[in-house]
């Protein structure tokens, strides 16, 4: 049982404006990450409030997912940083969750 296994898992949330996402999963990769899951998404921040010709524009965000084992988190987060400059304003944020229980990745307990 994958329970019984003494991986422990983060979960790398990545949100950054459409067309950046790629880059973002090739730098997790780079680092040690297994790849993500990308999902389109739309921005409501403060920063999400262009217009163009007086119309409000929809701010298309993608969102990556890594789930990542908890021992490479620092260096693959600080990767997806740099690779998508989340130090600048406006090119999107990451964050990383606690993973309490995972299921199908046996590929990655069986790898040691």
């Amino acid at each position: 049982m994958i329970e019984d296994c003494n991986i422990k898992f983060d979960l790398i949330v990545t949100i950054v404006n459409k067309g950046f996402a790629e880059e973002v999963v090739e730098a997790a990769k780079k680092a040690g990450a297994e790849g993500g899951t990308i999902i389109d998404g739309r921005g409501t921040g403060i920063h999400e409030n262009a217009k163009l010709f007086g119309i409000p524009i929809e701010p298309e965000k993608e969102i990556v997912l890594t789930l990542i084992d908890r021992t490479k988190t620092e260096k693959v987060l600080e990767a997806i940083s740099n690779a998508a400059e989340l130090d600048k304003p406006g090119k999107g944020i990451a964050f990383v969750l606690e993973v309490e229980k995972t299921v199908g990745i046996y590929h990655l307990i069986n790898k040691g």
